[in-house]
This record gives C-alpha cells, sequence and structure tokens, in this order.
C-alpha cells in the first residue's frame, strides 16, 4: 500500500476537521450540558444527587474505557466505520433512556450505551484529525475541541426547553434522533491514503500499526501525562454537573440558570480558539503553555465558592470556562509530543482508558459532598477541592518540564 510520508496539512483535511468538530458537538457537548437533566431524573425516581450523578459517572467511565476499543477497531477496520457505529450506539443509548423504567435501566442506556456511543465517536474523530495535520496540528485539534463549546452554547436553552415542553423523557428521545448526525460526519471521514495524490515509498503508516503498544506504560513521561489525566477526569467534567444545584441553592431562577451554562460554553469556545491560535504559532511549547493554563484554571476554580450571587457566579464561570477551553485545546496535541506521532493511536487509547478511573470517582466524590448538606457551603467545598485537583496538575506538568527539556 502506498502513503504520503508527511501529513497534508490542508485540502481535504479540512473537512475532516468540521466533521470532527460536529462530532465534539454531538457527543460532549450533550455530556456537558447533561447537568440540566440532573435535578428532574433525581426528582422522578426520588434518589440522593451522589446516586443520580452515577449516570454521568458510568457514561465518562466507558467513554474512556472504550478508546483503546474503538482505536484497535480503527486500525481493523477504518474510522468511518467506527464512527457511524459510535452515532448509532449514542441513539440508541438516548432512544432507551426514553422508557426511564428505573435507576439502573439508566445506568445501562444513558450511562453506560451513550458512553460507549461517545468514545466510538470522539476516538476516530481525534485520531484522524491528529494524522492529517501536522504544523497546524495545535490549530485544528483546538478547532475541533471548540465543537463541544459552539453546541453547549445552543444546548444549554435549548434542552432546558425540550425538558419544560416534552419532559426530560421526551427530550431524551429529541436529543438520540439529533445525533444519528454522527453517522453523516462519520460518512465523511475518509481515509487519509485516499483522500489525495499517493506516491510510492516506503513508509509504514501510523494508520496500518496491528496491535497497540502496551509497553507505553514503562515509558515516565507517559505515565506523568496519565496521572494528569486521571486527576483531570475526576475534576473537569464534575463543575458543569454540579452548576445547575449550585445556583438554585443560591436561589437564582431556572431560566437564568441555564444562561450560565451557555457563558460557559461561549467563554470556553474563546478560550480554545485563541490558545489554538497561539501554540500554532510555535512561540512557546506545548507542554510548558499547558502547564501555565492548568495553573489558571486551578485558581479560578478556587475563587468560584465567593460566588453569593447570579452576577458574580457569572463572572467567575466565565473564568473557568476560558481557561478551561484553553486547557482541553491543547492537551491532546502536548500527548502527540510527548509520545511522537507513530506511538500516537495507542497513546491515545491508553491515556483514556487509565484516565477513566478519575472519570468514574470524580462526580459521585463530588455528589457526595453536595448532599450532605442542603447549605451552598458545602458545594462550595466541592468545587474548592476540585481546585484542589487541578493544582496537582501544575506538579505533574513540571516534571513533564524538566523531562521533556533532557
Amino acid at each position: 500500500m502506498v502513503f504520503y510520508s508527511n501529513p497534508p496539512d490542508g485540502g481535504y483535511g479540512w473537512v475532516v476537521v468540521v466533521s470532527a468538530f460536529m462530532v465534539m458537538g454531538l457527543t460532549v457537548a450533550v455530556l456537558k450540558t447533561f447537568g440540566l437533566f440532573f435535578v428532574e431524573i433525581q426528582q422522578h425516581f426520588d434518589e440522593l444527587a451522589s446516586t443520580t450523578s452515577w449516570i454521568t459517572s458510568v457514561t465518562i467511565a466507558v467513554f474512556h474505557l472504550g478508546a483503546p476499543v474503538a482505536s484497535s477497531l480503527c486500525v481493523q477496520y477504518s474510522h468511518r466505520t467506527v464512527m457511524i457505529t459510535g452515532g448509532l450506539l449514542a441513539f440508541s443509548g438516548m432512544a432507551l433512556g426514553f422508557f426511564g423504567f428505573n435507576m439502573v435501566w439508566m445506568y445501562a442506556t444513558t450511562g453506560f450505551l451513550q458512553g460507549l456511543g461517545i468514545s466510538f465517536s470522539w476516538t476516530p474523530a481525534i485520531s484522524i484529525v491528529s494524522h492529517y495535520f501536522s504544523k497546524k496540528r495545535a490549530l485544528a485539534n483546538a478547532i475541533v475541541s471548540a465543537g463541544e463549546c459552539a453546541f453547549a452554547f445552543t444546548f444549554g436553552p435549548f434542552f432546558q426547553w425540550l425538558i419544560s415542553q416534552y419532559g426530560w423523557k421526551g427530550a431524551l428521545l429529541i436529543i438520540g434522533g439529533i445525533q444519528l448526525n454522527i453517522c453523516v460526519c462519520g460518512v465523511l471521514m475518509r481515509p487519509l491514503a485516499s483522500s489525495c495524490l499517493l506516491e510510492t515509498i516506503h513508509y509504514k503508516s501510523p494508520f496500518i500499526h496491528k496491535s497497540f503498544n502496551w509497553m507505553l506504560v514503562r515509558r515516565p513521561e507517559f505515565m506523568l501525562y496519565a496521572i494528569f489525566g486521571i486527576l483531570a477526569a475526576m475534576s473537569f467534567f464534575v463543575p458543569p454537573l454540579f452548576l445547575v444545584p449550585l445556583s438554585y441553592s443560591l436561589g437564582i431562577d431556572e431560566s437564568w440558570t441555564a444562561s450560565l451554562l451557555s457563558i460557559l460554553a461561549m467563554v470556553d469556545f474563546g478560550g480554545r480558539l485563541l490558545c489554538g491560535w497561539y501554540a500554532n504559532l510555535h512561540v512557546t511549547k506545548t507542554i510548558h503553555l499547558l502547564a501555565m493554563t492548568i495553573t489558571l484554571i486551578s485558581t479560578s476554580l478556587m475563587l468560584l465558592p465567593l460566588a453569593n450571587n447570579y452576577l458574580s457566579l457569572a463572572i467567575f464561570t466565565g473564568f473557568y470556562g476560558f481557561f478551561f477551553g484553553t486547557t482541553v485545546a491543547i492537551h491532546i496535541t502536548a500527548l502527540a509530543d510527548v509520545v511522537g506521532m507513530p506511538e500516537f493511536d495507542s497513546a491515545l487509547g491508553l491515556f483514556m482508558l487509565i484516565r477513566s478511573t478519575g472519570g468514574f470517582v470524580g462526580p459521585p466524590l463530588a455528589g457526595n459532598e453536595e448532599t450532605e448538606t442542603e447549605e451552598t457551603c458545602d458545594v462550595a467545598q466541592m468545587l474548592v477541592v476540585l481546585g484542589g485537583f487541578l493544582l496537582k496538575f501544575k506538579l505533574n506538568m513540571r516534571c513533564l518540564i524538566v523531562l521533556d527539556s533532557f
């Protein structure tokens, strides 16, 4: 088989970027705004917040655990096939969740099936974009990751409207139908070799690895980055999930609560694009830039509990969202820099697998903090704990910077 030795850094790659942009919106953006269903589901089943939060916890965990499987299937079949399968799984999870028999049923449908669908959609989208771009990889990944923000900005009020009009069950069914568009995006994921003029070269393409490189766990720089991933998964998805209960505890009206998620998405979007543009200038090493953004997001999280009304909560949410966006925009590019592109597919799957432990523990841990008492300060304390977790990321990044200098 013949392949280009270097990524095209453009051309049909931009079609792939747009498709991946849509996939991010139809997967991660849905997960980020699922907090709007949190109170509705909790009240319907009359369960504790910690029990209800296991739905999101299972989704996040399966999302990560399915990544190595998705990566392996991409190698055996194609990114296109895996992504179409992911779209069907995501739809099935939401559609079956419509029946809402009991909490275990919700764990299995909107938890497990939805998580597997997100994994089988997200993993091939990120993987194929990284192979299509080299010099512009940071910018391309930032644009792709911004898809979840662009969609989350509209999904906040849209989901709120769906719940008010059709109930939370009807809203799940409609959202599942929307997620079928992932299959359309998957069709556009044309393999790199068939999307450009081919030249006969003796080059081993990253697309034809036959097995996972499990030996990456022996590389200290990769394991340090994986520890960062665990702590990130414990924290990254939790603030949006508990932002709704926090706003309710402050006495903020439901209509204003939805706007907080839109603000979060808007500034997140700006942070990703700005950081991607700056990283593309190659002024600062990506790993150094990541260390700086982690410090800033940690600080913003620890200040968030100071909010005591809508205006202050919106301001602190904005700071958190912006620095969250800058961090997410470059963390996949940093992974490629840490392990190199020949090992990127294996590293991506392993990174997501190891990171799953954090995603599985984070929401229930925060839920327990929130449910011990109904006072606002308990939710605030949970956010301070998350800020502490993120401060640990900084220490891991410092170790990576030292390793990177050798």
